[in-house]
């Protein structure tokens, strides 16, 4: 624990409420419980000593470490290898009979066995309840520890009395080949600490596994990448809140974006932004009911009309969907390899940025044919959509979420069209009441600003708002969704443009922030969302060569187990909050887009050959 682990040394196992990251040595180092949102118990990734830990690693000064996943699962094995024996560390979280009903108790299982030879294993368990800022007590009884402050507790089970030392767990223990060691971290748990036993741990370890490969297999993916497309499913799988159906951004708050920088976010919410994304990518798998369920928990943003300077929808959410996110500073942080300030909370939250209202409407067209909106529902919308027809012509924060002020992004006047698009096309299908004359208008009105205001003739790009050079990354979604044809001339040379300016081997940045200042010092890293759609729009232009090459280099940046977190910097090293839901979706579909496309040039082809 001298060390800060790089964030991508990390696999991610979870029950559809909350999630825990494990790292390659074997720590726990970020576990909330029991929701995704809710304070840390384990969070040395924010400060070694303050923010706790749970470790079980071999004692062995020549063990070589490997992680992987128990196939086609979210159960995560880390291995070590040395002279003396083969031993692993076997970590799950059971999912509960009925993952939707919201409860406080969550259970870590951490299996320990020797496959070969003889080790020595220590464990470690030193648990800091509310972000390290309460004092617990510590209780010992013969087969395990209750922990407790004020408002919580949790329980480590299968540890004798004596393996407590100063409130914390510390413990030795050797297996040979073949020996099987259980424990259990359970929060509020519901009774004495106990023994685990092999046979409860075998049938829980059975019965984690069978969930997963039940999910997996319902799958219609059957291209290329599916392994990588698997996992990434599993990752939005693993960070939807089963009780609601929101998905959060990223399981982790404060992990930067630039190493010693300023720019340490919260992203343990949901932006109503990742819902058409997550639709489309969930649907085109298949997994139709997790798409459905998130639809529906943004249809219910959509109905509550929040109405304050943010507009009637605000960008996030908690994933009970109230909006509560005050941001606060952790001062006694040290923050991730000095990363700070630490934030929880987003003051993001009550930003206006107007591309919102597109990324809605998108997601609820594309449930539409899967889950209607009813007429309450549409009522609602319609007014909605009245606000923006009045509204969309203004500056806003923007899809990056800028605290520069507010310009005219052209991004946002993107997805305004999408959003009036997408309602006259339900009102017209689904013959719902709807002022259609004000809509068209409002829409043919928003298309003109964009290709006349954002345009600039002299860069032959779209460029990030009107009157600059600039570009931005995010404009690579304006094909996709269907604004612009993807072999119109005036894309063509965006993307060129794009190409040029933002892209540097198969990595993308979101825009030139010394060209472009957004408010914040400091750098950060490519954005690994961008470099994914940067792959859907050279395969829409037809590049397939070079969209498949930038595919297959991204897949490189991945870690050890196929996940990724935000952003990634010149030298390979992945940056901010991890994993993040917007990459793995984005890697779904330039997949499934590069996918296609290759199927249909080798068809072309064959017959061509004939």
């Amino acid at each position: 624990m001298e060390a800060f682990p790089d964030i991508a040394d990390h696999g991610l196992i979870g029950d559809l409420q909350t999630v825990a990251l494990v790292s390659t040595a074997g720590s726990i180092d970020w576990f909330c419980a029991p929701r995704f949102d809710s304070p840390t118990m384990f969070a040395s990734l924010l400060d070694r000593e303050k923010g706790g830990y749970f470790r079980i690693h071999a004692l062995a000064d020549d063990a070589r470490i490997r992680q992987m996943y128990f196939p086609q699962t979210a159960v995560l094995i880390t291995r070590f290898m040395s002279s003396k024996g083969v031993g692993e560390v076997i970590d799950f979280m059971p999912v509960a009979d009925e993952p939707t009903i919201a409860t406080a108790r969550r259970v870590i299982v951490r299996a320990v066995r020797v496959v070969r030879g003889e080790l020595t294993f220590r464990l470690e368990c030193r648990p800091r309840f509310d972000y390290g800022r309460s004092v617990h007590t510590t209780t010992a009884s013969e087969n395990g520890v209750l922990f407790a402050d004020d408002t919580t507790s949790a329980a480590l089970h299968g540890v004798p009395a004596d393996s407590v030392a100063d409130g914390d767990v510390d413990l030795e223990f050797a297996l040979a080949a073949g020996e099987l060691r259980i424990f259990a971290f359970e929060t509020e748990p519901r009774g004495e600490p106990r023994d685990i036993g092999r046979a409860r741990g075998n049938r829980l370890f059975r019965e984690t596994v069978a969930f997963w490969r039940d999910w997996i297999g319902r799958s219609t993916y059957s291209g290329r990448w599916r392994e990588d497309v698997e996992r990434s499913a599993m990752v939005l799988k693993l960070l939807q809140y089963a009780p609601s159906g929101a998905l959060v951004a990223a399981p982790t708050a404060a992990l930067p974006e630039q190493l010693g920088g300023v720019r340490n976010w919260d992203y343990r919410y949901t932006w109503i932004r990742d819902a058409s994304f997550s639709v489309y990518s969930l649907l085109a798998l298949g997994y139709e009911e997790e798409a459905v369920a998130f639809a529906l928990w943004t249809a219910d943003r959509v109905s509550e009309q929040v109405g304050e300077s943010s507009g009637p929808l605000k960008i996030m959410y908690r994933i009970d969907g109230s909006s509560d996110l005050e941001e606060l500073t952790l001062d006694h942080f040290e923050g991730y390899a000095g990363s700070t300030p630490v934030h929880i909370g987003n003051g993001a939250a009550d930003q206006l940025q107007l591309d919102i209202y597109g990324e809605a409407l998108d997601a609820l067209s594309i449930a539409e044919d899967h889950h209607p909106i009813g007429h309450p529902g549409w009522m609602k919308l319609v007014g909605i959509l009245d606000w923006l027809a009045d509204n969309w012509d203004q500056p806003d924060e923007g899809v990056w979420e800028t605290r520069g002020g507010r310009k005219d992004f052209t991004y946002g006047r993107i997805m305004c069209w999408v959003a009036f698009d997408r309602a006259i096309t339900i009102a017209r299908e689904r013959s719902r009441p709807a002022p259609l004359e004000r809509w068209i208008t409002t829409r043919d009105a928003i298309y003109e600003q964009v290709f006349t205001k954002c345009w600039n003739p002299e860069r032959k790009a779209f460029t990030q708002h009107p009157g600059t050079d600039v570009v931005d990354a995010i404009t690579l979604l304006m094909p996709l969704v269907g604004m612009i044809s993807p072999q119109d001339p005036m894309w063509l040379s965006t993307l060129d443009a794009i190409g040029e300016e933002l892209v540097t081997d198969s990595l993308v940045y979101r825009y030139n922030p010394s060209a472009s200042p957004d408010g914040l010092p400091g750098e950060e890293g490519t954005f690994s969302l961008c470099s994914f759609f940067y792959v859907c729009a050279l395969t829409d232009a037809g590049r397939l060569d070079e969209a498949r090459y930038a595919f297959e280099k991204m897949l490189t940046y991945g870690n050890h187990v196929g996940l990724f977190a935000e952003e990634i910097d010149p030298a390979g090293l992945q940056l901010g909050n991890f994993p993040q839901a917007f990459t793995h979706l984005a890697l779904i579909r330039a997949a499934i887009a590069l996918d296609t496309a290759l199927t249909a040039q080798n068809s072309t082809n064959r017959k061509a050959a004939r």
